[in-house]
């Protein structure tokens, strides 16, 4: 198999603690291409295997503490582990040794002296065949921890000699000299993960041991429906006649080792009674979750019940929001055009008297002015010989020409409210485009103010026949609210421009322009992004009915100078043609 078929690069927890030969494997592995990771023994590659798990693990048989086939049975024993493979090297050729390795869960055996080759082979197979499910880190409990043992030992010297011996195999291990000490430590440890095992002197002269066996048991007994720990009694003497032992089991004790226990046998039953209570453990988590899994079937099925009652109940709701919701859609609409239609109404009555006011006055002022020009024209030669009276004369004349232009600027602005207060007169007419938006630039100088400024880049034919609102009402809204949005000095951008059988009149500013998501709200009535006070949010709104009108489309973007685009789009139709529309002459084009 190539090593494309390979994880790349496969990933190897080395266990070995020896460190010549670590080194030698790791250049070995490395060499074809793997990624090894070493531990120095069983306890340090079970905190490892709490994170990523590797692609395979080699592991000498003979290592400190607990040993190699120790090691296989708890990768056996756990969720996450279960399906790793795991590879035991030794220097020994004993068969007796193969074979527990075997046992334990190994997936193969090879001898430290079978050569490059050998090892080479079997790690590649091992890869070839291996299946890694990692289920993360701590997944419903299934990480590996040392074995906490509290021991209970008077004997300072023996104290010690358990303790290192129990260590020795990867145990976690607090010793105490007292029953009072141990059952603080018992009460200290409720609240955390707690014990696994007690082992204690069950026959010595410091303190009763059969006594605190039977208040250990008792202890756990509180502890039945979680995890409770293991009595594991060490006597003083043989156990003749069996009475010491059914005295330790009657107390409390899951097993009893005599005197003549070497340190070996006690390493060995104490293994035994820790892997039982990590199975008890396991077994625990796992009727827990299967647990939870079935009370959550069950609950699944009675929401589905639920449901399926609630579909019609839902569905009848959805209906009646639906509709209520187009019947609010369209109150608004009506809303808003009723607003429209009463403010346009007012305001065409506002303007036209107002333009009427000012107009008779100023024809007045008008006429007289052109008698003042004259009467000033006559008296340049009467008064040649005067000085002083020429100069005021000339003064005179400059005034009287300024008043002039103020007074034309004046009917000027009198003829645009006239044209703008008759914005619904006539519905669809032939409109002049240039002039009609003239006419609201016109009107909107205050605006501007001489710190905005209009650019007209007007394409399209001239005319179009259209309602003069279009025009009138929706540009003015559109360049209204582009100097409101403008701060300081910027420009607005007014195009036109004939695509196909469309009339397109686009309008940009430079000024911050349209988030994405005020866009899809820019144009419902009464929505507006000005302050209390300064803004009644139907300019817009109102644009977008009158181009609804018009059969057209108004869309809103970012414009070349990174400010807001509005685009207005019209059809070109006529009164009966399909597309009725009259070019300019070349002179009069903008």
């Amino acid at each position: 198999m190539s090593e494309a078929h390979l994880p790349c690069p496969a990933s190897i927890l080395l266990v070995e603690d020896s460190e010549t030969q670590a080194l030698q494997l790791r250049r070995l592995l490395e060499a074809e291409g793997f990624s090894v990771q070493r531990a120095g023994t069983a306890e340090e590659a079970l905190e490892h295997l709490n994170g990523t798990l590797p692609d395979l693990v080699i592991a000498d048989y003979h290592l400190p503490g607990m040993n190699g086939d120790e090691l296989s049975r708890r990768l056996r024993m756990n969720v996450r582990t279960r399906a790793l493979p795991v590879l035991m090297l030794t220097d020994a050729q004993e068969q007796d040794l193969e074979r527990q390795g075997l046992e334990s869960g190994a997936d193969a055996y090879v001898s430290k002296s079978a050569g490059r080759d050998v090892i080479q082979l079997r790690v590649r197979a091992l890869l070839r065949s291996g299946v890694k499910a990692d289920l993360g880190g701590d997944v419903m409990g299934t990480s590996f921890r040392r074995a906490a043992i509290l021991l209970v030992e008077a004997g300072a010297t023996r104290r010690l000699w358990l303790t290192q011996l129990l260590r020795q195999d990867g145990y976690t291990v607090e010793a105490v000299a007292s029953p009072e000490a141990a059952l603080d430590r018992l009460r200290e440890g409720s609240d955390g993960p707690g014990w696994d095992c007690v082992v204690l002197n069950m026959t010595g002269l410091d303190f009763d041991g059969m006594a605190l066996c039977r208040e250990l048991d008792a202890r756990r007994g509180d502890l039945a429906a979680a995890s409770p720990f293991q009595i594991i009694g060490l006597s003083g003497e043989a156990m003749s006649g069996g009475t010491l032992l059914a005295s330790a089991f009657e107390a409390g004790a899951d097993d009893l080792l005599p005197a003549t226990s070497g340190a070996d046998a006690l390493r060995l039953r104490v293994r035994a009674v820790v892997r039982r209570k990590l199975l008890q453990d396991e077994n625990r988590r796992i009727g827990g979750e299967l647990r939870a899994r079935e009370l959550a079937v069950v609950r699944a099925q009675a929401e589905a019940a639920a449901a399926e009652s609630r579909a019609a109940i839902a569905e009848a709701l959805a209906r009646a929001s639906t509709e209520l919701e187009a019947a609010n859609q369209k109150l608004r609409d009506t809303q808003a055009k009723l607003v429209q239609a009463a403010k346009m109404a007012s305001l065409g009555e506002l303007v036209a008297g107002i333009a009427h006011e000012i107009n008779n006055p100023l024809a007045f002022i008008l006429a007289h002015q052109g008698t003042v020009n004259r009467v000033l024209l006559q008296l340049g030669p009467m008064l040649e010989s005067n000085a002083a009276g020429l100069a005021l004369l000339e003064k005179g004349r400059r005034r009287a020409e300024s008043m002039t232009l103020g007074l034309e600027r004046i009917r000027e602005l009198v003829l645009n409210l006239r044209k703008f207060s008759r914005l619904e007169d006539s519905g669809f007419q032939q409109v002049d485009v240039p002039e009609a938006i003239g006419t609201v630039v016109t009107l909107l100088t205050h605006k501007l103010s001489g710190r905005i400024s209009v650019v007209l880049e007007l394409e399209a034919p001239r005319t179009l026949f259209c309602s003069p609102a279009l025009l009138n009402q929706v540009v003015m809204n559109i360049v209204s609210n582009a100097a409101d949005a403008i701060e300081g000095i910027g420009s607005i951008t007014i195009r036109t421009r004939q695509d196909g059988g469309d009339y397109v009149i686009e309008v940009s500013d430079t000024g911050p322009g349209v988030s994405e998501e005020l866009r899809e709200r820019i144009f419902e009535p009464f929505f507006t992004t000005k302050p209390t006070g300064s803004g009644t949010g139907l300019g817009l709104a109102i644009a977008y009915n009158v181009v609804q009108a018009h059969k057209g489309t108004i869309t809103v973007d970012n414009g070349p100078a990174g400010g807001a685009r509005f685009t207005t789009t019209i059809p070109v139709t006529g009164p009966s043609d399909p597309i009725l529309v009259r070019d300019p002459p070349q002179d009069e084009r903008r």
